[in-house]
């Protein structure tokens, strides 16, 4: 079997070097030819290719290593792209948190008016990435983790028709719960998954085909560590930890409010040093203040996943594919997220048959803000834009919407199409 070619878009992100740990753990099974860095930042690329290749040397993996900044070059004749971009950066970041907090609203990265700029500054430049792949290396894979990932699934399999899988670590993170409060390995951990990304939730878990009993789902509620266990003994399903935000809703909102500092105000100082770090000649390992940084383990699901399509071996694993009539109440093109079988052939959602109607309206009226984010993304379409934030059940006050979307905007004009910026109809 030859070896594999191999392209990092958003190489200039500290995550990369997560996967390039994960490459080198993997070698024996997964033999990379290529790993071509790509990133729009020449002088965050010039680090990390220069630290890649230390680390690559120090641990054995034979590799060759190339950069490039030009998307053409970078995703020509390759078999796996991996996508972790952030367009307008940390800064941008802050902002998304910053400004839902001064109307009364939780900032948040994902969720929410933050989740909704974050996406419309991201999908231009996804689909671009997933056209580009479509065109020079249609039979590559594209493996997304970049925010907000579902409404980037729901984008790229709605306007192209490039090989995708959209991962999240949340989605596998019910095993680990599992294992943390009833010392089961989550190897032997299963479930039926549904909802949307940040907006889903884990049932019917059993373990190497046993279902859990009350008792030890209970001890499960109890390690969720962002949820009431109270809450999730009555739903007898495990929620996102993202859920917290519509759950708890003012409880979140008065802490956000009170803390000095933001999440991305946070990381923008970290990432100084972050990268002084990666700078450094004898710097052969990732740096220590990674593990500050957060926000990782994507990289072990994401070589999961290449794994599979390499060898040809079918896995089980949460992702965000097409609904196709998986949940009833949804669209079939609507993008969800949930257990599917993963191989060398393609990815496909499993069925599921009973669906809980505890959270059908949640998950349906989430999805339909997704769906609205993504048509207002893609039609620079300032009146669709104020309706899907309008639709967020965050929102759903247009005296509320009006002036957050104008102020979001304003703060975004460096990231965002010019259509946002003319008088238009819906």
């Amino acid at each position: 079997m030859s070896k594999m070619k191999l392209t990092i878009i958003g190489a200039g992100s500290g995550y990369s070097p997560e996967i390039l740990e994960g490459l080198a753990s993997h070698k024996a099974t997964l033999p990379v030819e290529e790993i071509m860095l790509m990133d729009i930042n020449p002088e965050r690329l010039e680090i990390m290719y220069h630290f890649s290749k230390r680390y690559a040397a120090f641990h054995g993996l034979d590799v060759t290593i190339n950069r490039t900044t030009d998307l053409e070059e970078a995703v020509k004749n390759k078999e796996i792209i991996l996508t972790q971009i952030r367009v307008g950066g940390n800064q941008a970041r802050v902002n998304d948190e910053k400004i839902p907090l001064k109307y009364g609203i939780i900032g948040q990265e994902t969720t929410g008016p933050g989740g909704f700029m974050k996406a419309l500054r991201t999908l231009p430049a996804m689909l671009k990435i997933a056209k580009a792949v479509e065109k020079h290396s249609p039979n590559a894979w594209i493996i997304n983790y970049t925010n907000p990932t579902g409404i980037v699934a729901e984008a790229v399999n709605k306007y192209t028709k490039a090989k995708f899988i959209g991962l999240c670590a949340g989605g596998m993170r019910p095993r680990t719960w599992v294992e943390q409060a009833l010392g089961i390995p989550y190897q032997q951990v299963k479930y039926d998954f549904i909802g949307l990304n940040h907006m889903n939730f884990a049932y019917n878990i059993k373990v190497n085909g046993r279902a859990l009993t009350d008792e030890e789902f209970d001890k499960v509620a109890e390690v969720h560590a962002t949820i009431d266990p109270a809450l999730i003994k009555k739903l007898r399903m495990l929620p996102s930890q993202y859920c917290q935000y519509y759950f708890h809703k003012q409880r979140k909102y008065n802490e956000l409010k009170k803390q000095e500092q933001t999440r991305g105000e946070t990381i923008l100082e970290l990432e100084a040093e972050i990268f002084k770090a990666f700078s450094r000649e004898d710097q052969v390992e990732k740096p220590e203040l990674l593990k500050k940084r957060g926000g990782g383990g994507y990289s072990e699901i994401a070589l999961q996943a290449i794994h599979s399509i390499y060898n040809d071996q079918d896995m089980w694993i949460v992702a965000n594919v097409q609904n196709r009539g998986t949940l009833s109440f949804l669209p079939n093109d609507a993008t969800i997220e949930t257990a599917c079988l993963l191989n060398k052939s393609g990815i496909k959602p499993l069925q599921i048959d009973d669906i809980p109607d505890t959270v059908r309206g949640l998950i349906s009226s989430v999805k339909n803000y997704e769906s609205l984010t993504v048509e207002a993304a893609v039609s620079e379409n300032r009146d669709r834009a104020l309706l899907a934030l309008l639709a967020h059940p965050f929102i759903g006050d247009y005296d509320l919407a009006q002036p957050l979307l104008n102020e979001l905007l304003e703060a975004n004009k460096a990231w965002l199409g010019s259509g946002f910026y003319q008088t238009q109809r819906v």
